[in-house]
């Protein structure tokens, strides 16, 4: 009995939050001991999110690049679907005389 495969989106999902995350331990760390500027007055943990953010964006779309294919292979299937059920549902409703 083999293990099922986890889902493509919850697997990205949970990498790009740890890549957030570990962008924000690195940007609270370097906030703390002076090498990034802090942020005025009391926004402090606000510039500091901000920052990881900015940071974890760019890594994320080159590190994870083969994970959202895999993302987007198994949800376009769903999609075209969806779109295709649409389709009827107008074409039905289209068809119907008030």
């Amino acid at each position: 009995m083999s293990a099922a495969k986890p889902s493509a989106t919850i697997r990205y999902t949970l990498m790009r939050l740890s890549i957030f995350v570990g962008c924000l331990a690195v940007v609270a760390v370097a906030v703390t001991y002076g090498v990034l500027p802090s942020g005025l007055g009391g926004s402090n943990v606000m510039w500091i999110i901000m920052l990881a953010l900015l940071l974890s964006a760019p890594l994320s779309y080159i590190l994870l690049r083969k994970q959202r294919d895999e993302m987007s292979a198994q949800i376009a299937p769903k999609i075209d679907r969806a779109k295709a059920r649409l389709a009827a549902n107008q074409g039905q409703e289209d068809g119907v005389a008030p």
